[in-house]
Parts: structure tokens; sequence; C-alpha cells
């Protein structure tokens, strides 16, 4: 049986609780290092602050997706549960955070609503391959990415709109502006309503409907991943545990930041989880999630192990932006480095105003431009252009010395951003097996949040021996790693990644 086919409607409520979602990511994005600096942080320290977000992505995101594909709860069904207890901690986050008076709450309250989001935001994912026919996945994340881009601008300007309302954008020192407060309240009420459309508004196709359109559930392949896991050798684990053992050592010897200790520790932490879920598999035991997702990450198939390299170095790219662009604003085009000065208030207020725009751009792009380039010239090298023009738009930050000349960065960066939340889950959602999708979505996500990580921990360290106070050049490197992802996008083989008939710009028109 073949699922029916979405119209206009059924495509807006499928994605609508993900403008919700990134009014909240957007708020966190372009807020938390002005949040961190107002509560008294040094420039140094807001990578650390920041590595909490990321490493919550990446324990959260596989559980859930291995959770949801085998969750069903009544009328509520397999993925919206996420969506629902998702977004309620994260509203009730949103509520708090703008309350935090001293630095340390601010940033356990950033991992909460991370957290929060992540448990709402991976379901989504996986929930565009559930209720839609393959020759609709290509419209199904453009309508997605639409939503994305416009929820991130909503989120991005509101701080910047309450100013020009008159609501006050100066707090004495170790205090939150008005502006953000403010807003932070109003994004908890969005993402809460459009959540809940969502939710509302769709029904999920039962157990035995899913059987019908995709077959039963292949539970010999569930054992086929453990004894795959028993056959391995525990070499593997042994060089992973002994590689985060020399990141480790390396903090000492070479006197890098102690936020590197847990790169070190999180490659210890995967040999040593696959250590287990092989002696587990030795033993005889059943498929169980350790298993699942060491298995299935192991043995993830090739388009998604190419593509894996693509989001790694792209997703490197944007977490510098996110980090860094409010004190490179600030400092370069307004001349403050002092966060309780007016003109950095002035800055950071700019900083909303671009990411707004990076994310109009965005939403644009996602259903006009993209599905032109991708009937002229495909799937890959649509990509490979859009990531090029991202790269174009960081490099720019060195060319032009008027802030509002940066307007035309964020024009390149939308582009990018666009086809990054596009392009490789329209792919990918159409060469996975459907009954696996919330893992492999989870997996994938992996390669969003690993590079965070790394940035979080790794950049603070190069920026204090090379580049000391001087965080204009965090933008050299996000132009250089995006324009690594370009070239390797390259190596995804066309075939692998065709349209297929009745896909792509098509049907993206059609929704």
């Amino acid at each position: 049986m073949e699922k029916p086919r979405q119209g206009f409607w059924g495509l807006w409520n499928i994605s609508f609780g993900f403008f919700g979602i990134q009014i909240g990511f957007a708020l966190q994005n372009a807020n938390m290092s002005r949040i961190f600096q107002s509560l008294g942080t040094s420039l140094d320290d807001l990578p650390a602050l920041w590595v909490a977000a990321p490493l919550t992505g990446l324990l959260v995101q596989p559980v859930i997706g291995h959770m949801s594909d085998r969750t069903w709860i009544g009328r509520l069904g397999r993925r919206r549960p996420y969506f629902l207890a998702g977004a309620i901690l994260a509203t009730l986050s949103l509520l708090v955070m703008p309350l935090s008076e001293v630095l340390i709450f601010a940033a356990v309250m950033l991992w909460v609503l991370d957290a929060s989001l992540n448990v709402s935001m991976e379901p989504f994912r996986a929930f565009v391959g559930d209720m839609l026919r393959k020759d609709q996945h290509a419209a199904g994340y453009a309508v997605q990415t639409a939503f994305i881009g416009a929820g991130a601008v909503i989120g991005s300007i509101f701080p910047w709109a309450l100013e020009q309302w008159g609501v006050s954008n100066h707090a004495a020192a170790g205090g939150i502006p008005d502006t953000v407060r403010y807003a932070f309240w109003f994004g908890a009420a969005a993402l809460f309503l459009a959540v809940t459309w969502t939710v509302v508004t769709t029904r999920e196709y039962s157990p035995a409907q899913m059987t019908a359109f995709d077959g039963a559930a292949d539970e010999e392949g569930a054992q086929h991943t453990v004894r795959v896991l028993a056959a391995r050798s525990l070499t593997s684990c042994l060089i992973w545990i002994g590689a985060g053992a020399a990141v480790i050592a390396a903090v000492g010897l070479l006197g890098l930041e102690k936020e590197v200790y847990l790169a070190g520790g999180l490659l210890a932490g995967y040999g040593l989880a696959s250590m287990v879920a092989i002696r587990m598999a030795r033993g005889g035991g059943k498929a169980n999630m350790l298993s699942h997702i060491v298995g299935d990450f192991s043995g993830m198939p090739d388009i998604m192990k190419r593509l894996a390299v693509v989001q790694f170095f792209s997703w490197s790219a944007l977490f510098i932006m996110w980090i860094n662009t409010t004190p490179v604003v600030a400092q370069y085009f307004y001349g403050a480095a002092d966060a309780s000065s007016p003109a950095y208030q002035q800055g950071a207020n700019w900083v909303d105003v671009l990411f707004a725009t990076y994310n109009g751009v965005a939403a644009i792009a996602a259903l006009t431009l993209l599905p032109v380039l991708a009937r002229s010239i495909g799937r890959v090298r649509t990509h490979v252009v859009a990531l090029l023009c991202g790269a174009a738009g960081y490099a720019s930050f060195f060319v032009f010395r008027d802030p509002q000349m940066l307007i035309a960065s964020e024009v390149g960066i939308g582009i990018a951003w666009a086809s990054i939340l596009a392009m490789p889950y329209a792919i990918l959602a159409s060469n996975l097996p459907q009954r696996k999708l919330g893992i492999f979505m989870g997996l994938f996500n992996v390669f969003v949040v690993v590079p965070q990580l790394l940035v979080a921990t790794v950049m603070g360290s190069i920026m204090k021996r090379f580049f000391p106070g001087d965080p204009i050049w965090t933008m050299a490197f996000a132009a250089g790693v995006l324009t690594i992802a370009a070239l390797a996008m390259l190596r995804v083989r066309e075939e692998a990644a065709a349209v297929q008939p009745g896909t792509g710009g098509a049907a993206v028109a059609a929704a």
C-alpha cells in the first residue's frame, strides 16, 4: 500500500510545530552569549558555557529516536508524545531563563532548555518520513525548513523589535535587558501553541497501517544487529578508548583549555559503550537500546556516512557563528567589548536583525531557489553551491566595515542554512528503512552535535593561543570549514541522491 498524498494543509500541520521549536532555538542561539556576558562571564569562557547544549543533543537525540520508533500511546501515537513532553519542558525553561541572576543558574537553564528542545525536535525529522510518501519527502522537508526559517526570524528579531516599541534595552551590570526577558516569555507561549497545533491537527498512522505501508518490522534484522556486534573485535573499542586517553593527556602536556577533557571523555565513553554492547551480544543477550544505537551507528548506510562528513563540517561553521557573531559585531562594528555598555547592547540587537535576515532568506530559498537549482543540477550540486555561498558570507566579515553591509553576508549564509536543513534530510529519508527512521535520524544528528562540542572545547584553546581577544578570526575558521563541507559533498554519488520521479522542485511547488 502507498501512503495517501498530503495536500498543502497536511504538509502545513505536519511541520507547524517546528515553527515554535525554532523560535526557542533562535532565542537561545542569538541571546545566550549576550546573557552570559551580561551576567559577568568573559569572552574566553563563552565556549565552555555553551558545551552543555551540544552535549545534551548528543545524548538525547539517539535515545529519543530509538524510543520513538517503538512508542505507541493511544490517540497520541508514536512521535507526538515526545513533541508534547519536550514542548512543556521547553516552555517552562523559556519562562525561567531570563530570571537568571547568577551565571551558574543561566548555564543550567541552557542545559534544560536544550534538552527539552531536542526531545521535541528529533522526532519531527522522522515524523515527516512517517507521514509522507517518498515522492513528497523533498516537499515535506522544504516546508519544514520554511517553518524553521520563519520561526527563527521571529525569535531572532523580537528583542530588536521590542526596543523599537519602547521596551528598555539597557540593564545594570549583572542584569538582563527587558527586551531579552520579554522575548523569552513570548517565545515560551509561541513554542507551546505551535507544537500543540501539530499534536491536535495530525493523526499518525497506526502500527498496522505502517506495516501495510512499509512491511512488518524485521525482528530478524534486530537480531542480526546483535550477531554483527558479537562478531566485532574489541580492538576498535580499545582504539577509541586510547584516543580519548591521548586527548585527555594532551590537555596537560599542551596547556589546552580544560573543556577539551570533555572531547577526550566522549571518545573514551564511546569505546566503553561499544565494549559493553559487544560483550552483551556475545553473552547471548537480545537486541536492546544500547545494541541498536552502537550497532546502527557502526553500520550506517554508505550514503549516510558520506553525508555525515558534510554535516560535521557544516555544523562546525554554524556553531562558530552562533557563539561568536555577537562579540564580533559588537567589537569590530560598534567598537564595544564591554557587555555593560550601550554600544554593546546596540550591536547585540543588530545581531538579532542579522540572524533574522539569514533565517528569512532560508525560508524563501527553501521553497524557491533550491528547488530550481535541484531540478537543473541535482541535489548534490545544489548543496555544494549553497555551502559555498555560506562560506563567502562568513569571509565577507573581513571585507565590510559598515554593519548595515552585513545584511549581504547573511544572504549567503541563509542560502547555506536552507540547504543544510533540507537537502541532507530529503536525501536520507528516501534511502533509509522507514521502521528505523527515528534512530537513524537521531544518529545522523550526532554529526550535528559532535562538531558543536569540538567548537565549544577546542576553539577556545585555539583563539586564546593564537588570536587572544581577537574574535573576528573565528569567521575565517567558519568560512574554511564550510568550504571543506562543500568539497566533501562532492563525494556523495549523484545517483544515490537523485530525485525520484515526481519529487524535488515539482513536489515543493505542489506543496
